[in-house]
């Protein structure tokens, strides 16, 4: 009698134990991670992307549902923007009406969303709740969301880095073509102390660009000519 009494005090003592190693193995089967971005910062009137993410440990079904909602900084109040279950059903009405969009892939564990035309109005928290199920613990990541309007600096970071993409490719040119010239006019030089001669190629390659730049010449004082003798007429 004392041996059984033993052995079931020691099946009361193990159940307890039991229970939780079982609960934790429940636990751990139906799990489900959700991520999310704490900070995004925007600027108004520039489309925003809330990125949030989940691995679940069951397939992914048309069960799965995904729901965002919004809470302003100065309210306790909730509303739901965006809601998912096999097609999108952004919202309707309110503030964010016609102006959330999805940009998730839920066979890809992504559940990210879209603001376009972001306003100073739509500063405030955001939650992303994913469910697939048997999955159903899971946690509510938030995201604090921070629109501002482009300052100074950053118009002028802007500008500042486009003036380099122009400025150092013409410096390049530039400085490409001052060594050119430069070597050149070394070359010259070299000829002239040598007392080198130019061939007659050379030579003609001269007169024919001094014949050109002497017709140039000729062109420029007939049609000056002909402007003042229009204008002797003209009186």
């Amino acid at each position: 009698m004392q041996q059984r009494g033993a052995v079931g005090g020691r099946g009361c003592a193990l159940f307890p134990l039991l229970t939780v190693l079982i609960f934790q193995g429940v636990h751990v089967v139906l799990s489900l991670e959700i991520n999310a971005d704490a900070h995004v910062r925007g600027y108004v009137g520039e489309k925003i992307k809330l990125k949030c993410t989940f691995k679940s440990t069951s397939r992914v079904t048309d069960k799965l549902t995904i729901d965002w909602t919004y809470r302003p900084p100065t309210s306790s109040r909730t509303e739901s923007i965006f809601h998912y279950q096999s097609f999108q059903y952004p919202t309707t009405a309110g503030t964010f009406r016609n102006r959330i969009s999805w940009a998730g892939n839920v066979y890809k564990g992504d559940a990210s969303i879209s603001i376009s035309n972001p306003t100073l109005k739509d500063n405030g928290t955001f939650s992303c709740a994913v469910k697939n199920p048997p999955d159903v613990y899971h946690n509510i990541p938030q995201t604090e969301l921070t629109v501002t309007e482009r300052g100074f600096g950053t118009m002028l970071s802007s500008v500042a880095l486009l003036s380099i993409l122009v400025f150092i490719p013409s410096a390049v040119v530039v400085a490409l073509l001052l060594v050119r010239m430069g070597r050149k006019a070394a070359g010259l030089s070299k000829r002239s102390k040598s007392g080198y001669k130019k061939s007659s190629i050379e030579v003609s390659d001269d007169t024919d660009q001094e014949e050109k730049d002497e017709c140039v010449s000729r062109l420029c004082v007939r049609c000056a000519e002909c402007l003042d003798s229009d204008y002797e007429d003209t009186y």
